[in-house]
């Protein structure tokens, strides 16, 4: 901190304190920044320049002690999630912390999913799985951040509900979060005020309160990073494979028991029991499956992990923790999704029932749940 002759310690946009070391922590700016007056970090700047909501993130606990205090206030909570890993980028305890303030739910990058896709059934299908999660919600606003579709649509159900409130936005890492809040910032403030910031005990983060025209504030909280999603274990490189950038390609298998599909070295599916059936798979289509039969499939895992069943390459591999084993049994007569946090889902079109064994690197979520599509 010597370069800043503690002239100024912290920034005037958020109050958090000022440090030229690191980029990537919060407080940070570069030299040529002191020379501003007055001087603010460069996450405000970028805020304030180029609506651009630099990622921090924090983990489950500290961020569910920073919604502490939410309860107390009365604010809209907008909660963001990734249709293509619902279960993964849900606020687990949400509804503990918000006391009865209204939860709008903002479903993002719904381009991702197949074109015919019926997106009333979509809305019908988030408000049930809303409502056995715990979580009473207002609205389902289904959008696409990166498409531009739907934003409309959110902001006039944020008219809807504001009624004064302040909004606080919260969502897990790489749900779009930063593109929602860029747009709110464009609707409904002129970024001329300065920006601000709250402290709240048990975290030494500080949250960026965007002031609205009307006196209210946008409440911008970190992400979450949810080490139970793949795509927080996975490489740069590899993210953009799990990561689809266009509608899926649903990829149908007919199965006898006793084989086994692989996604790379990420995940294993084995139909251990059942009548020969239909499978549904909803991944990236940058991801190239490998069929074999459930006899072969440990040899020829150790013998091709890495190569003919990559990504990851082999180095990446030995940072990812081992595959760990889920049993799942899909009863008779019932039409099932297996949902892979970070992957994608399997829908199990069975009336005949299926036993299956799902692999995947330890930690990451497994979850059963009805049918999406």
């Amino acid at each position: 901190m010597t370069e800043l002759h503690l002239e100024q310690e912290a920034c005037a946009g958020c109050g958090v304190k000022l440090q030229t070391e690191s980029a990537d922590k919060l407080g940070y700016v570069p030299d040529q920044a002191l020379k501003r007056t007055p001087v603010i970090c460069q996450r405000c700047f970028r805020i304030k320049h180029y609506n651009d909501m630099a990622g921090i993130t924090l983990n489950q606990d500290d961020f569910l002690k920073l919604l502490g205090h939410v309860g107390s206030t009365k604010s809209l909570v907008v909660n963001i999630v990734d249709i293509f890993d619902f279960e993964g980028t849900l606020i687990s305890g949400l509804p503990r912390f918000i006391g009865n303030n209204p939860v709008v739910l903002v479903v993002n990058k719904i381009d991702l999913l197949p074109k015919v896709t019926n997106f009333n059934r979509i809305v019908n299908w988030v408000q049930r799985q809303a409502k056995e999660f715990g979580l009473k919600v207002v609205d389902v606003v289904l959008c696409s951040a990166k498409q531009n579709m739907g934003f409309d649509r959110v902001i006039e159900s944020l008219d809807k509900h504001r009624d004064g409130r302040d909004i606080y936005v919260v969502g897990a890492t790489n749900v779009g979060k930063s593109t929602l809040i860029n747009r709110l910032i464009r609707d409904y403030s002129d970024l001329d005020a300065e920006l601000t910031t709250s402290q709240y005990p048990g975290t030494t983060l500080d949250l960026v309160k965007i002031p609205l025209d009307d006196g209210t504030f946008i409440i911008d909280t970190p992400g979450i990073v949810y080490s139970h999603r793949l795509t927080e274990l996975v490489s740069k490189k590899d993210l953009q494979k799990l990561m689809p950038e266009k509608p899926v390609k649903p990829l149908v298998f007919q199965l006898n028991e006793g084989q086994t599909i692989f996604f790379g070295g990420y995940v294993r599916f084995d139909f251990v029991q059942g009548q020969r059936q239909s499978f549904t798979f909803y991944v990236s289509n940058a991801l190239s499956p490998h069929r074999t039969k459930l006899e072969r499939a440990d040899e020829l895992y150790e013998e091709h992990k890495g190569e003919l069943l990559a990504p990851p390459s082999l180095e990446e591999l030995e940072l990812l923790p081992k595959l760990s084993k889920h049993p799942v049994r899909i009863a008779k007569g019932k039409h099932y999704d297996v949902s892979i946090s970070g992957l994608g889902w399997v829908k199990v079109n069975s009336d005949v029932g299926a036993d299956l064994m799902i692999h995947v690197p330890k930690g990451v979520k497994v979850a059963v749940r009805e049918s999406m599509i």
